[in-house]
């Protein structure tokens, strides 16, 4: 079992940037691919990014490909979200969470069954 904190949310105006943290404790953080969610009132949560810590391989959704980059830092046990060009409809939570990877990334990072350890979640507010 692994502990997620998320940090660096805010408000900012349309087309500025934020680079969000998650911060991972515990044992093994190199077997453990990491995802990055959000939620907006009234919606479903969403998978907005994905990382393998192992190799590094990445995931992203059309609806942010180009936009947002994953990265980690396997010294700090932190993963990041560098998010460009924001728009009023990113405004939400966004969450990081960790899961086994057992088969690809495409398959596993869209769906929120497959991360069993969650963070409280950091607010993104993109003003018009």
């Amino acid at each position: 079992q692994v502990q997620l904190v998320e940090s660096g949310g805010g408000l900012v105006q349309a087309g500025a940037s934020l680079r969000l943290s998650c911060a991972v404790s515990g044992d093994n953080f190199e077997w453990y691919t990491i995802g990055w969610f959000r939620q907006a009132p009234g919606k479903e949560r969403e998978g907005v990014s994905c990382i393998s810590i192992t190799d590094a391989s990445t995931y992203y959704p059309d609806s942010v490909k180009g936009r947002f980059t994953i990265s980690r830092d396997t010294a700090k046990n932190t993963v990041y979200l560098q998010m460009n060009n924001l728009e009023p409809e990113d405004t939400a939570v966004y969450y990081c969470a960790a899961g086994i990877l057992t088969s690809t990334l495409q398959f596993m990072c869209p769906v929120r069954k497959y991360f069993a350890s969650w963070g409280h979640g950091t607010q993104v507010t993109v003003s018009p």
